[in-house]
């Protein structure tokens, strides 16, 4: 159990972290929280609103692997080095094929709602 407790400690002080200093993910929390009243309006059924509310929090947790890939490339060396470039443009991908897939989940379910 103080495993556990150690682990939360230690994620809530990364949250903490990203929330202050990280502008993405700022915004990111902002969607999420408007995404829980937004999907409870739109989603036809309880799965659809987890869909929906959970292809937010799938983004939010690629761009925190983001941000984590980012900041272990930055303590290895600042200088540019192929290497960390194609690490860094990797983790960004990532993102932007989870902000596709939260687009691509949202737009389907509103579309269904509105023309069904």
């Amino acid at each position: 159990m103080q495993r556990l407790v150690l682990a939360f400690i230690n994620s809530m002080r990364a949250l903490r972290h990203l929330a202050k200093h990280e502008k993405a993910v700022q915004q990111e929390l902002i969607l999420f929280l408007l995404s829980i009243p937004l999907a409870a309006v739109v989603a036809p059924t309880v799965l659809s609103f987890l869909l929906l509310t959970g292809s937010v929090l799938f983004l939010i947790m690629i761009e925190v692997l983001n941000t984590g890939i980012e900041a272990a490339c930055d303590a290895v060396s600042l200088d540019f080095h192929r290497e960390i470039q194609i690490a860094k443009d990797c983790g960004s991908l990532a993102v932007l094929i989870s902000i596709i897939l939260v687009a691509t989940v949202w737009f389907y379910t509103v579309w269904t709602v509105v023309f069904s």
